[in-house]
């Protein structure tokens, strides 16, 4: 066996234990995908990720990205949570702006937000509007009225989500979805906040194929909505979003523009767990 610096990092957390975790494996040189599968399905966390030298030279370093049951090109939590986990542990990005991530979608740009990080939304794998058969599957599988829905769309940047806006952050909280009826469904599901609120917009996440039922606190799913509604003038140029309320969590989004129109998914990071673990 060998050992391996190790990091548990709470993502999108107002404090320690309310935000996602990430199970964070440094210097991953010389694991076997099926070792990285493995420890994915023992961490059961909703992805556990592995630190490795870049391929391509314009990047910092190469993420790979595992669910209990799956690869991922790209995710959010893990993403800020290894960036904030591999600066901590001493990493130095090549460039004073930002660091720069190399994973299956190819490279994302991080940069700092005070004293949290941001990456900047990728690109969409699958996007436009939904047909009819599979909106009305994930309308029944959610359980929601349909004359709730606002509207829908593909906003597939890694993970394959369908999202959804529905008529209210209230809306979204009251949902209780069928898991099995969802299947292979990516969804997630946004509403808005009344003005002072504790948020602008809810979301909740559901992906139980990758042996998530419900995702605590999701990147990928909110760079997707921003990419959508920001874009679609639903939504304003920058916001906040609360996640994991259903599961007695209080994740923190934030999301911003900057002046060439590129979305911003920022949130805090906080190292609740650090050591080797043996593998």
């Amino acid at each position: 066996m060998t050992s391996y610096d190790f990091s548990q990092v709470d993502v999108f957390a107002t404090a320690p234990l309310t935000g996602n975790p990430v199970a964070v494996v440094h210097d991953a040189i010389g694991l076997t995908d099926e070792q990285m599968a493995a420890f994915a399905r023992w961490t059961n966390l909703s992805e556990t990720t592995f630190l490795l030298p870049p391929t391509d030279p314009r990047a910092d370093y190469r993420l790979r990205i595992f669910t209990p049951s799956a690869e991922l090109p790209f995710a959010g939590h893990p993403t800020l949570g290894s960036a904030h986990a591999w600066l901590e542990n001493g990493g130095t990005p090549a460039s004073r702006d930002g660091v720069v991530q190399e994973c299956g979608i190819g490279l994302v740009e991080l940069r700092r937000d005070g004293s949290a990080l941001a990456f900047r939304a990728p690109g969409f794998l699958r996007s436009g509007t939904v047909d009819d058969a599979t909106l009305a599957r994930a309308v029944a599988a959610l359980g929601v009225p349909p004359e709730k829905v606002r509207a829908a769309n593909w906003i597939d940047n890694g993970p394959g989500w369908l999202g959804l806006l529905l008529d209210s952050a209230e809306d979204v909280l009251a949902l209780a979805p069928d898991h099995a009826a969802i299947g292979d469904l990516d969804l997630g599901v946004i509403g808005p906040h009344a003005p002072g609120g504790p948020a602008d917009f809810e979301v909740r996440a559901f992906c139980p194929e990758l042996a998530v039922p419900e995702d605590p606190v999701t990147g990928s799913l909110n760079a997707g909505f921003a990419v959508w509604l920001i874009g679609a003038g639903v939504a304003r140029s920058s916001y906040t979003v609360r996640q994991g309320t259903a599961l007695g969590r209080a994740g923190d989004v934030r999301i911003t523009t900057d002046a060439a129109g590129d979305q911003w998914v920022g949130g805090a990071s906080t190292t609740v767990v650090r050591g080797t673990v043996a593998l």
